[in-house]
């Protein structure tokens, strides 16, 4: 496969301008909801206490770093999504730098590693759903038949899989099912940790049901609407 070469940098900062932004999730009657990673913000991640303070100590500006780094996931789910949708995988990486292609290629080429492995039929890609019932969107990144089981299947592009992963999936779960997307029962839940770099690896992990973590999510997303009436009041 080949890639563009590098084309200016101002069309990277249209790539990472647009992983900061959010999909905005209505109800019918207009009113807006949080999405699935933003209920599942209430929850503390005491890692990222120490980690920040080794980048700080180093004198890198975490922010930026952090963005630069959801250029490359963007640009990574993109490129998956693309090659299941048929479509043109270089259009995704020629708006990139050098170093972000670089990082965004690499787990390109780990999830296609990963799907020559396995039959994959999308059911839905990139799609973005609200419960009515719960009061919360979410994007899921794929649904579909892998190997004959339906599974949601949602991409990471880190050092690691954590727990908080499934919770997501959970939500995502539910907005599935509440929204009719498939009439049969979901199989099971994989999470795909697509590496940018040597010093990440790839990983893989299944699961037949996500009931506790559903459990984790709602109460979560009570939490979040109680903080929202605490701050109103």
């Amino acid at each position: 496969m080949s890639f563009p070469k590098r084309t200016p940098s101002s069309a990277e900062a249209n790539i990472r301008n647009g992983a900061r932004a959010h999909t905005v999730y209505k109800l019918q009657n207009g009113t807006r909801v949080p999405g699935v990673t933003t209920i599942l913000g209430v929850l503390s991640k005491p890692a990222l206490v120490p980690w920040a303070n080794r980048m700080g100590l180093q004198g890198i500006d975490t922010t930026k770093y952090v963005d630069a780094l959801a250029a490359v996931g963007t640009a990574a789910h993109a490129a998956c999504i693309a090659d299941l949708r048929g479509e043109d995988v270089d259009a995704v990486f020629k708006p990139l730098g050098a170093d972000t292609r670089t990082l965004a290629e690499n787990c390109y080429l780990s999830f296609c590693s990963w799907l020559k492995n396995h039959i994959v039929e999308p059911i839905a890609l990139e799609l973005p759903l609200v419960s009515e019932k719960y009061g919360y969107g979410g994007t899921l990144d794929i649904l579909a038949r892998v190997d004959g089981r339906i599974e949601i299947v949602d991409l990471k592009t880190g050092k690691a899989i954590y727990p908080d992963y499934f919770r997501q999936v959970a939500g995502y779960w539910n907005l599935v099912i509440e929204n009719g997307i498939v009439s049969d029962p979901i199989d099971q839940f994989r999470i795909l940790n697509i590496p940018r770099a040597e010093t990440e690896a790839f990983d893989e992990k299944i699961k037949a049901s996500l009931r506790t973590q559903w459990d984790i999510f709602v109460r979560c997303l009570d939490v979040y609407k109680l903080m929202k009436l605490e701050g109103a009041e």
